[in-house]
This record gives structure tokens, sequence and C-alpha cells, in this order.
């Protein structure tokens, strides 16, 4: 992970946290009215201050899509498409390079964009927890082996028919569908 980019360490950390520490070194400048508006007390739960930014991969080899099972949360022990959340300071093509390197040992090119999904998770009393923004490629294997790394628990290529027979997200397999026929 990058260093180095917030003037306070704490800065990284979310809602709650971030407003009494910046409350406390008088750091008011490095809280939105955006983060403010969603802190709640700790017994309703967490929520949303920003929508955060996800990058995901469809990659080919052949006729084949690489699949991952989900090793952490969001969605751990589910299958998907491998990817990862953005970094500050990196275009979205640098984030999908990185997390295909880091999370299957791959080496990918040909980077093209699918699609831009938002996704929502609730609190049980319907409000706001998380927003995500998941920007989707597809994108050519190069070189390497699938090894699971860093977020996923198992890497393996899989046929278009093997993973329309997995529980997927719908918005998961409609962006593979149209992976495959981008060509």
């Amino acid at each position: 992970m990058r260093q180095g980019y917030h003037r306070y360490p704490f800065m990284k950390m979310g809602g709650l946290i971030k407003a009494l520490l910046a409350f406390a070194l008088g750091a008011f400048a490095f809280v939105s009215t955006a983060q403010a508006r969603y802190i709640a007390p700790m017994s309703q739960g967490v929520y949303a201050s920003q929508p955060t930014v996800g990058v995901g991969v469809v990659i080919v080899k052949g006729s084949e899509v690489l699949m991952i099972r989900r090793g952490q949360p969001p969605r751990q022990g589910e299958w998907s498409i491998p990817g990862g959340t953005q970094e500050l300071g990196e275009t979205v093509r640098e984030t999908a390079v990185r997390e295909i390197l880091e999370e299957t040992g791959l080496s990918i090119a040909n980077l093209k964009l699918i699609d831009v999904v938002d996704a929502f998770g609730k609190h049980p009393d319907g409000s706001l927890r998380t927003q995500w923004v998941l920007v989707d490629f597809r994108a050519d294997w190069v070189a390497g082996e699938p090894v699971a790394g860093s977020d996923a628990a198992h890497a393996e290529w899989m046929s278009l028919e093997r993973i329309t027979a997995l529980e997927l997200w719908p918005e998961t397999l409609r962006i593979i569908e149209t992976a495959l026929k981008m060509g």
C-alpha cells in the first residue's frame, strides 16, 4: 500500500475516529461535510461517508475466464472476477494491473472498459452502509499461472458454461458475458 499521502496518519481511518482526532488536533479542514453528515453513534453501526472505487478485471485466456474465490469481505467465500480498491494517486487502469498481479500473479494487457456499476450496501434499517463504484475491464492474459494471493483464497480458469453454474452476483455474470462478446 502506498504511504505518505496524508498529512496526518489518522486520515486513513474512517468516520468517527477521523472526526474525533481531527477535532482534537484542530484539523477541521480534513473532515468534510459529507463525512460529518454520516457520522452516527457506534450503537447504530458504521455509515458510508463517500463511495469507494473498486476495479474488476475479466481476464480472458482462449475461451476461459479467470475466476477467484474471495478470501476477504465483502462476499468472502464467493466466486468473482479478480480486482480491488483504487489507491490514492492511481488511475483505474493502474489499479487493474496492480490488483491482478497482487491477487493472482498474472500479467495482463489490452485493457478495455466494460462498464461502471454502482453497488450499495444497506443496514437492516435501510440506511446506507457502503457505496461502491465498480469499474470493470476486460483484459487478455499475457503470462503467469494463477496463484491466489492477497485477497483471493483460490484462483482458476473456467469456461463460461462452468461460470454460469456458479451462484454469482447477477452483475458479475453480466460483466463476464459482455467481456466475452467484446473479443
